[in-house]
């Protein structure tokens, strides 16, 4: 048995019926940008995250540099960032003309830690960015108090966080607004590149509309200078389909990774995920640590397994931000994650007997390790 470590496929084919119908509805309409079908999407996302406002846009990346335009956050700016992200996080903030300020993780969830945050803020920081990594929120409370304190807005980066809870909110009604991406891997994925900016603050979701479509109040009447980033209308008629889907698939995740937690655990030196007692994780991903990382990855490629690495590289190490300076060492608990970190697979999708070759061949590449050898993680309990 193969197991990729995903296949979109059966999405499509549990919901053919519905998609298909979207499809055609659109492909008659004769309108393909900016219509009914986007409008409905907006206002049926915003309803579901709890927010007043959602600007559907082309990406990810738009979304949260456009709330940083939104805001005039602009060259001379800082903005803070986690350590632990995709690069898409720091690269808002870079076209944006504004500065990234990296804050290292915490080290048992990997998301933005509230106490080394403090240090970093200064004269120059404009907003904080918050990011939901792998379907587990950040802890808003800390950063919130921090942002009216000092006066900065707090982004949350939600693209891998579509229904995740926060002492019982979901992402993006927690921050001053939010960045969503639907490219077709995420929770919530569309069948090509997509995203949305969710926020309560009306001065901010009028700014995006505008900046979205050319900084035009209505066509050919532009306000400011702009851009092109519209949500398609046959991605929103598509993810409208989704969305209503998205809670039940996101608890086949929860599903998956309650067994994955089960199996997995008390395997000596396999870091698994931590979720703190406020936090309702939608788990767009199950990462776990080793310290031999790529032996376990080779193990299961062999044996058939799929897995991906998120992220190997922090951006602090990348090239594209080489002229920064930092050296090995800057943000010591990114740098141990993106060393150990191996991604299983997980989705709506992944059948049970799959989940069970997964939790076998991880089990199987232990078994065949002399318990306590060196070089091994030590991990805390799960519990």
């Amino acid at each position: 048995m193969n197991i990729p470590f995903l296949d979109l496929r059966p999405a499509y084919e549990e919901l053919r019926g519905e998609l298909d119908a979207a499809y055609r509805r659109v492909m008659e309409s004769g309108w393909y940008v900016l219509d009914r079908e986007v409008e409905g999407f907006e206002q049926e996302f915003a309803a579901y995250c709890g927010a007043r406002h959602c600007i559907g846009v082309g990406n990810g990346l738009d979304a949260l540099h456009l709330i940083l335009r939104g805001w005039g956050i602009r060259e001379g700016d800082e903005v803070i960032v986690p350590a632990m992200t995709a690069i898409a996080t720091w690269l808002a903030v870079t076209y944006a003309g504004a500065t990234p300020v990296p804050v290292d993780c915490d080290p048992r969830t990997q998301t933005l830690d509230a106490d080394r945050l403090r240090g970093a803020v200064g004269p120059r920081t404009r907003a904080i960015i918050a990011v939901h990594l792998f379907g587990q929120p950040a802890d808003l409370d800390p950063l919130l108090e921090l942002g009216r304190r000092h006066g900065l807005k707090v982004i949350e980066d939600a693209a891998q966080a579509h229904g995740a809870g926060y002492k019982g909110r979901r992402a993006g009604s927690l921050g001053d607004a939010a960045g969503f991406s639907f490219y077709p891997t995420k929770n919530l994925g569309a069948l090509g590149d997509a995203g949305a900016v969710v926020t309560n603050d009306g001065d901010l979701a009028e700014k995006i509309r505008m900046l979205r479509n050319y900084g035009a109040k209505e066509k050919y009447y532009e306000v400011m200078k702009g851009f092109n980033s519209r949500l398609d209308t046959l991605q929103a008629a598509l993810l409208r389909v989704k969305l209503r889907h998205l809670d039940a698939w996101n608890d086949r995740r929860r599903v998956l990774a309650r067994r994955y937690l089960g199996a997995l655990a008390g395997i000596p030196g396999l870091g698994l995920p931590q979720v703190p007692e406020w936090a309702d994780p939608v788990w767009h991903l199950f990462v776990v640590r080793h310290a031999r990382r790529d032996e376990l990855r080779e193990r299961l490629r062999i044996e058939g397994v799929g897995t991906l690495l998120h992220y190997p590289v922090p951006p602090h190490l990348s090239q594209a931000y080489g002229d920064r300076g930092w050296k090995t060492g800057a943000f010591p608990a990114a740098e141990a994650f993106s060393k150990t970190c191996l991604s299983l697979p997980l989705s709506p999708h992944v059948t049970g007997a799959q989940a069970e070759r997964v939790i076998a061949a991880v089990r199987g590449f232990f078994s065949r390790s002399a318990p306590g050898k060196a070089g091994l993680l030590p991990v805390e309990s799960d519990d």
